[in-house]
Parts: structure tokens; C-alpha cells; sequence
């Protein structure tokens, strides 16, 4: 198996951020080059060892997703071929099927979550509260237990290495006012319910999901960063769901179980993974994206 990229170097391009994931390039000023690397954050932590292919299934994952629901919002993609916008052949190699070129928007300070289902931190809050981001729930629910209607969730960003933070739709409305407050709800919880259907004819149960939006310079609405991939999204195999404890998952819940056997204080520096945590993980990934899309990544 390939080694994977943990970072990239575009030395003709200035590098303007790096997040957990994926590194940012200036090409000009009105586009991106985005490259998503194979590096796999667990705990808010980057780990050392990447997972290959990781990339190019997020990458792809994105796209298809992108293209399938751009009648509900446009997106961040220009159809710039990534290739065309680096040096040398030591950079095409790095940006190849990896990479997008985007258009450069202005992004909202918020996280768009949509919940179908009730599962982590939302479980968390509704074990103390009743209640998830100030919406009252049903008594009664178990652990990934279905929802009787999506629910719009969203949370703060958080830097590297912090966690996000789940505050209330009317905490958003202050954030961003309320007209684009109700707009990205409205957006988020179209996308998700579009996505959730088409997933389950293909064997999977979105249970909740991550959007980002950012605004043009006459305030329209884009669809930017990651688009219902394995790392913004909990996807789970249908033939395995059941409510009462949470399901196994196409993503890096692999990784964080093995994590959980070491009693790491689940600070940097993270611990090295084994070679078959790594292949399992890898394997993971690429099976969503061929349950989903139909197609593998060349491996």
C-alpha cells in the first residue's frame, strides 16, 4: 500500500493555511488550490501516520456530492483542473486526484450541523437536558435512536486542536443575523434530507452531517470546504444499524477505538498506528465511496 501524503508542498504557490486536513494555496485572488492530504485527526489531534488513498476519496466524495446537489446551493468548484495551476511534475503528482481549485469566498463563523439521528455530542446533550442545542426532543429516545424530523444544530468553529461548540439557532441568528440564519437552516436541512435519501438506496444511513457555507460580494450563499464526505459525516451501513448503542461507521472510528485501548490522554503527540489499523481505516473509507458513488479511487 502507498505511504500516503501527510503534507504537501506547492512551493510554486504561497500556502495560506493548513487545517487538520487540508492544505490552502493562493493561486490568485479570486481561486484556491485546496489539496486534502491523507492526514487523520482523532480527538481534535493530527496523527502522525496518514491513511492512504484518504485523500482522493474525500476529494471524490466531495465532488460527487457537489455535482449531485447543486440545484439546492452552488458551490465553491470552478472546474479548474489542479494540475494546470502548479509547476513541476513533483507538484502535478501531489495535487492529482486529490485537489480542487475554488473560488474564494467570504466563510460564515459558523458550522452548519443537520442531525437525523441521535448519536455523539447531540447525544451527550440530550442525556442532561432533554434536549439538543436548545431543541426539545422526545422522552425516550435510545442512543442512535432516528429522529422524527432532521434537526438544524449549529456550532461555533473552533482553532486547531480546540473543539467545536454547539449553540443554539438563536445564538447563530445574533452571529450572522437572522434572514442568513434561516437560510443556511433552510439550505443545510434541504441538503441533508436530498443526500439521506439517495444514501439509503445505496446502503447507508447518514446520521448527521457537517456543511460550510461563505457568501459572494453581493451576500449569495456557496456551499465551500467538504461536501458529506466520510469525515464530515457519520455514515453507517444500514444492514448494521440498530438504536441502542452506536453502529459501526464508514470513517475513522476504527482508528478512535484502537486509540481508546491505549489510555492516551488524548493530547499531542498523538500515538503511532499499526499497519493493519491503517489498511482497516483506508479500507473503510474507499467502501463508502464505492457504496455511494460507484466508483474506487486508483489504488
Amino acid at each position: 500500500m502507498t505511504a500516503g501524503l501527510h503534507e504537501s508542498n506547492i512551493a510554486s504557490l504561497t500556502r495560506v493555511g493548513r487545517g487538520k486536513v487540508r492544505d490552502i494555496y493562493s493561486v490568485d485572488d479570486r481561486t484556491l488550490l485546496i489539496v486534502t492530504t491523507d492526514r487523520l485527526s482523532a480527538f481534535d489531534v493530527v496523527l502522525p501516520d496518514p491513511i492512504p488513498f484518504k485523500g482522493q476519496v474525500l476529494t471524490a466524495m466531495s465532488d460527487f456530492w457537489f455535482g449531485r446537489l447543486a440545484h439546492v446551493v452552488p458551490s465553491q468548484l470552478t472546474g479548474i483542473d489542479p494540475e494546470s495551476v502548479v509547476q513541476t511534475d513533483e507538484e502535478r503528482a501531489q495535487v492529482r486526484g486529490r485537489s480542487i481549485v475554488a473560488r474564494r469566498y467570504e466563510p460564515l463563523p459558523i458550522e452548519a450541523v443537520v442531525r437525523g439521528y441521535i448519536i455523539g455530542s447531540g447525544w451527550k446533550d440530550y442525556q442532561e437536558t432533554g434536549a439538543v442545542c436548545g431543541i426539545k426532543l422526545p422522552a425516550g429516545l435510545a442512543q442512535a435512536d432516528r429522529l422524527p424530523t432532521p434537526v438544524f444544530t449549529p456550532a461555533t468553529k473552533a482553532e486547531m486542536g480546540a473543539h467545536d461548540e454547539n449553540i443554539s439557532f438563536a445564538q447563530a441568528e445574533k452571529m450572522i443575523g437572522a434572514g442568513l440564519a434561516a437560510r443556511v437552516r433552510e439550505t443545510s436541512l434541504r441538503l441533508y434530507a436530498e443526500a439521506a435519501e439517495y444514501a439509503a438506496s445505496r446502503g447507508i444511513v447518514i446520521a448527521d452531517t457537517k456543511f460550510e457555507f461563505g457568501l459572494d460580494e453581493a451576500g449569495e450563499l456557496f456551499w465551500i470546504d467538504e461536501a458529506l464526505t466520510a469525515d464530515s459525516s457519520r455514515f453507517w451501513p444500514a444492514d448494521q444499524y440498530k438504536p441502542g448503542s452506536s453502529p459501526p461507521s464508514f470513517d475513522k472510528q476504527y482508528v478512535r477505538d484502537y486509540l481508546e485501548t491505549l489510555g492516551w490522554n488524548k493530547k499531542p503527540p498523538a500515538p503511532r498506528l499499526p499497519a493493519d489499523v491503517i489498511a482497516r481505516t483506508s479500507e473503510k473509507y474507499r467502501e463508502a465511496l464505492v457504496r455511494l458513488t460507484g466508483r474506487n479511487v486508483e489504488t
